[in-house]
């Protein structure tokens, strides 16, 4: 019996058709908002906006005050209002608590923590540090206070401490131009965690001197958050090894756009 002919009008509909489900569900959220830490501000994100950006996604980074938690977790929020839909929520260091907190911002779809801190209801990541001590923890006199109770981080420690797999000359200039941080954004407890609700992602740095390794796994192991290793990494592994960071961001926003669909 032959088959009934069909216009390849038909056809092509047809076939879109079938596909688009498949297209739709491998489509990844687009929508990337960086977090930076305390003493560095968005500039340090460079290397994996470039990366993300060369990937087609809209970028945006957050330049936190650093004057009191409230006003960073402010200055998050007013970027995540700016998104134009869902959006990844990235934060580094101090940045985790921010995220953390600002994470329960409806455009939040899911949160990425790199050697950061995420702390739960009720803790602050002082106290969590202090149960982990870090090399920085046991150095005495790096961290600096000002009169008017702005901290910073003595700027002949700051490459060895912060940086050392970074250039001398890159890791002496972010030395120099450090944002101070108030001394309470580092103890005030938290009112959220994001965490709990929102799909998590996590990025250990394994040389880390600014937060203590074992505290990152700790808090991504709580968080039931799939995590990397990045052997050797220093504190701003964002910085020195951007390609596995942005390669732990591109994961979440595909697996979370995935699960949307």
């Amino acid at each position: 019996m032959p088959f009934p002919r069909v216009s390849a009008a038909t056809l092509l509909a047809s076939l879109l058709a079938f596909a688009a489900p498949v297209s739709a569900i491998a489509e990844p959220i687009k929508n990337i908002v960086l977090v930076h830490g305390a003493w560095v501000d968005g500039s340090g994100w460079k290397p994996v906006y470039e990366i993300l950006s060369g990937k087609g996604f809209h970028v945006s980074m957050v330049q936190e005050p650093e004057t009191s938690f409230a006003n960073d977790v402010a200055a998050a929020k007013r970027v995540l209002d700016m998104q134009d839909g869902p959006a990844i929520l990235v934060g580094h260091s101090y940045g985790g608590s921010i995220i953390t907190e600002a994470g329960v911002h409806p455009k939040v779809v899911g949160l990425v923590y790199v050697a950061a801190h995420a702390p739960d209801v009720g803790e602050d990541e002082g106290m969590l540090s202090k149960k982990m001590p870090s090399v920085l923890g046991k150095t005495a006199g790096a961290i600096k206070v000002t009169p008017d109770g702005f901290t910073y981080l003595a700027p002949d420690l700051f490459p060895k401490l912060f940086a050392p797999d970074l250039p001398k000359e890159q890791a002496g200039f972010e030395a120099r131009s450090q944002v101070l941080a108030k001394k309470e954004v580092f103890s005030t407890p938290l009112t959220a965690a994001a965490w709990k609700s929102k799909p998590s992602w996590g990025i250990v740095a394994g040389n880390d001197q600014i937060i203590n390794p074992d505290l990152e796994r700790f808090y991504y192991e709580r968080a039931k958050a799939p995590f990397i290793v990045v052997e050797g990494a220093s504190h701003s592994v964002y910085e020195s090894h951007p390609v596995q960071v942005a390669a732990v961001i591109e994961e979440a926003a595909r697996d979370v756009g995935e699960a949307a669909n």
